[in-house]
């Protein structure tokens, strides 16, 4: 597939995945449930649960995430605290190496930002007295200050080891606030980015996602606070390994993070050699939006899907 095709190909997806009105349409279709299935570790608490064990068994740690954006009540946000409680602990109760991550559009971030930060405080509470830990995971550009202005307020209640963010590296700001965070602290999951944003705020040339990714890592790597790693993509595997070593930051100082049902082999590979791995693991009915925003970051999944809703 050609760059442009593939570029319009994720463009498509990721504005599909934005139609809520197609999730009941795509949950009844066996094949995109069977696909979906590759990334998604069930829809309950149990399955996950179970999912997690496996990755366990294999030395790999993980973290849990309920897949829901569509709370649209304050009801529905506190149900979602209620359900990572109930995860947080189940945790505890199974022994497994596991935290959570958080969307704060699951806390009511986008109809009341009191709402949110007061649903978010419960759950990094629940967290804290367990001795566990909270991811506040990054959205759209839109609620990147908004949700980093909640983490860095969360931080100060709570403290280092219960709290943390994630950077998008397709944003133009993603350096700088890596500084910021360090400069304060707070534990950074840095990634790449799986959401549709505009030029003037993203870079829109992989190179340059791929750059910022590297300048974001050795800002990360070189500050002393541990921080995870996210990525599939080998070549920025090797540009943290070599940086590390480079820097002599010793393995356990950083962790590196993949996606459920991504890069097994890789994920395997990099745990014989020592270094740890954590899998982000989401489960739940509203696994629609997640799903579209994994066949975007690969499209050639989509013509797998296609070929196998032809056959039935």
């Amino acid at each position: 597939m050609t760059t442009d095709a593939t570029h319009l190909s994720r463009s498509a997806l990721l504005f599909l995945a934005r139609k809520p009105g197609l999730e009941e349409v795509a949950m009844r279709l066996r094949p995109f449930r069977r696909l979906a299935s590759r990334f998604i570790a069930g829809e309950t608490l149990e399955e996950a649960v179970d999912a997690v064990r496996a990755l366990s068994a294999r030395g790999l740690m993980a973290s849990f995430d309920h897949l829901n954006e569509a709370v649209q009540t304050p009801e529905e946000t506190r149900e979602e605290v209620r359900q990572y409680q109930r995860l947080l602990a189940r945790i505890d109760a199974v022994g497994v190496r596991a935290n959570v991550s958080l969307k704060l559009t699951q806390c009511g971030l986008l109809f009341d930002e009191a709402l949110a930060l007061e649903n978010a405080r419960a759950v990094v509470a629940e967290a804290a007295a367990r001795d566990s830990f909270v991811r506040i995971d990054m959205e759209h550009s839109a609620v990147t200050q908004v949700t980093l202005d909640i983490v860095r307020q969360l931080r100060a209640e709570f403290g280092e080891p219960h709290v943390g963010a994630v950077l998008q590296s397709a944003l133009r700001r993603t350096e700088q606030d890596a500084r910021d965070l360090c400069a304060e602290r707070i534990r950074v999951r840095l990634c790449k980015g799986a959401y549709l944003e505009k030029p003037d705020v993203a870079f829109p040339d992989k190179r340059d996602v791929d750059a910022s990714f590297v300048r974001a890592m050795r800002v990360l790597l070189d500050s002393g606070v541990y921080h995870g790693i996210a990525t599939h993509d080998e070549r920025m595997i090797e540009a943290t390994l070599d940086h590390a070593a480079k820097q002599g930051v010793p393995r356990g100082a950083f962790e590196f993070q993949m996606l459920y049902g991504i890069r097994r082999d890789l994920q395997e590979r990099l745990v014989r050699e020592g270094h740890p791995v954590r899998v982000y693991v989401p489960y739940g009915r509203h696994w629609y939006p997640y799903f579209m925003r994994r066949l975007a970051e690969r499209p050639a999944n989509l013509t797998f899907l296609l070929r196998n809703l032809v056959r039935g």
